[in-house]
Parts: structure tokens; C-alpha cells; sequence
């Protein structure tokens, strides 16, 4: 079989993005480029390797054989390159990184910052769920991830860089705004729009009303920050998100922060790498700018309503 490396780079990319049009985009190819690459595979290989399902692609079954080959060569590539980089002390590249959905409202301003200073880098940034995230991390494909609570099943390396308070949001007309100390017992009649199962979100709700022996009024779930928000501000109910995702609602006094005996709940973010993976220097200098200065770059945004009441 005579297979190129070139081909199973466009491999993994397409396989990795779900989409021809991305994977052309990472590598600097026009689509038909992409195409025809990965047809003259097919040919070699003598099987189809992809399948089309409406506008969404699947590997097949020998696509997903060859997609665990391509994936472990191209990381034995980029360990050579981070060699012969630590070698030369260079200080570009590239890296890449995946990041549970809530990141996405502060991985943009650590990115930016951080490329400010390494104009010479290239970021894959892919923004996911957790089941996702651990699926990555457990196939080795990101140099690091940001993310809530690590995985216990997977060796991982994993540091703490900054807090994430968990706070109990509501419409500002609502009638507990205006309490100051709820006891957690006078929620147990609201209605509350929550995070989806197995979130590390809604882990950490769930710990702490079931150590409390509490159960909240659950009336809905939600795979996005944004419709629980969207829902909370149309009156379904209360719901509990990160303070991260809160800053433009409360600029524009259309949610406020409750004060609830208990919260916020204080989590933490981890930057989270496999055991034993070797960092490029990129991706070594971006570990350590995120451990020293994450917490001057990401602020917390403001409750005016509580600010008033002060």
C-alpha cells in the first residue's frame, strides 16, 4: 500500500474536524485539494473511508482503523519537532487546545494576551462538553485542556489556575433578589434550569444539595450557559451557572446574583495535560503563562444590583 504522510495528516484533520471544509482551512488547502487527497487514499486503501450523512461526515469502519494509525504517527512527528525545537529554543508553533463550554468565555483573552507576546503561533482551539474533552484527552489529541474537575480515569497532570464560582441567578423583578442570606430550605419550591447530567457543572450543584439533603425542583436541562440564561431572564425559573458566563447580563441589569447561604459554590479550573506528554516549547511557554497569569488577565465580572445595595 502505498500510503504518504500527507495523506494521512488530511486524514486525521478531516476525521478530527467532522468536515472537509475545516480540515482544509487548519492546513492551508482549498477543499478540493482536500478532497481528492483523501479519494486517492481511498483508492489505495480499496475501501471507503468516509460515509456522508446529510451534511454531516462519519468515518467507516477503515476509516476509523486508519485513523488510529495517522493519529499516533502524527504525534510521533510533532515529538520530533519538539526535539529538535527544544534543541534550537524556538518560541513558535503551534497548539492545541480544547476547553469545556464555559472556557470559551475566558480562553479567548488568555489566548490573545499570550499571542500578543508569541506573534509567531498558531492555536487550534476546539470548544466542547466534557464527555468530549475526556475523549480527546483520552486519544492524546490536545497538547493541554482547560477544564472543571479532572477525570480520575485517565493519568493526567493537572494544576489549578484560577477559581470558578457557581452562583444562583434569577430575574431582577424576582422576588428573592431582594433577600439577602436565603436559607437554602426557601429554594426547594423554586424551579431551577440546570446543566445536563454529567457536566462538571451540574456534578457540583448535585454534591452539594445531596450533602446538604436537598433536592431542588429540577424543571429543566441544558446543554448551553446561553439558554439557561435565555431562560432564566424569559421567568422559568432560577438557574446556577458560572460567574464567568455572566458578564454582559449583568452589565445590562438582565439577571442578578442571589444571595444564598452556601454560595457561591467554589470550584476551580485545571489546565490539564496527559502523564508524561511532551510539551513543545510553545505549548510549554503557554503552560506556564496561563499557571502565572490567568488570574491578572480574567476578571470577575460585577452584580450592579448587589453594588447598589452596598
Amino acid at each position: 500500500m502505498n500510503v504518504t504522510f500527507r495523506q494521512l495528516k488530511l486524514l486525521e484533520a478531516v476525521a478530527r474536524h467532522s468536515s472537509f471544509t475545516r480540515a482544509s482551512e487548519e492546513l492551508h488547502l482549498t477543499q478540493p485539494a482536500v478532497s481528492t487527497q483523501i479519494k486517492q487514499l481511498e483508492d489505495e486503501v480499496g475501501m471507503p473511508l468516509f460515509e456522508q450523512m446529510g451534511k454531516r461526515i462519519f468515518l467507516t469502519e477503515a476509516g476509523r482503523e486508519m485513523y488510529a494509525f495517522s493519529r499516533n504517527i502524527a504525534q510521533q512527528f510533532r515529538d520530533i519537532e519538539s526535539v529538535i525545537d527544544d534543541m534550537k529554543g524556538v518560541k513558535r508553533g503551534a497548539l492545541t487546545l480544547y476547553a469545556t463550554a464555559t472556557c470559551k468565555y475566558f480562553a479567548p483573552y488568555l489566548l490573545a494576551e499570550f499571542i500578543k507576546q508569541h506573534d509567531g503561533v498558531q492555536v487550534d482551539l476546539q470548544i466542547t462538553n466534557r464527555e468530549n474533552l475526556i475523549s480527546a484527552l483520552q486519544d492524546n489529541v490536545p497538547d493541554m485542556a482547560f477544564m472543571g474537575t479532572p477525570p480520575d480515569a485517565i493519568p493526567l497532570a493537572h494544576r489549578a489556575f484560577m477559581q470558578n464560582p457557581l452562583v444562583i441567578i434569577a430575574r431582577p423583578d424576582h422576588p428573592l433578589v431582594k433577600r439577602k442570606r436565603i436559607p437554602l430550605a426557601d429554594l426547594v419550591d423554586e424551579n431551577f434550569i440546570l446543566r445536563e447530567r454529567g457536566s462538571g457543572t451540574r456534578n457540583a450543584v448535585e454534591r452539594f444539595f445531596q450533602d446538604r439533603n436537598i433536592t431542588l425542583n429540577t424543571s429543566m436541562e441544558m446543554t448551553r450557559n446561553e439558554a439557561i440564561k435565555h431562560a432564566v431572564i424569559a421567568g422559568l425559573g432560577l438557574g446556577i451557572v458560572s460567574l464567568h458566563t455572566l458578564e454582559f447580563e449583568l452589565t445590562l441589569k438582565k439577571l442578578a446574583i442571589l444571595s444564598v447561604e452556601g454560595f457561591p459554590i467554589m470550584k476551580e479550573w485545571y489546565l490539564v495535560t496527559r502523564n508524561g506528554k511532551r510539551l513543545s516549547p510553545i505549548a510549554m511557554a503557554f503552560h506556564d503563562f496561563v499557571l502565572n497569569e490567568a488570574h491578572r488577565i480574567v476578571h470577575f465580572p460585577k452584580d450592579p444590583l448587589l453594588l447598589q445595595e452596598a
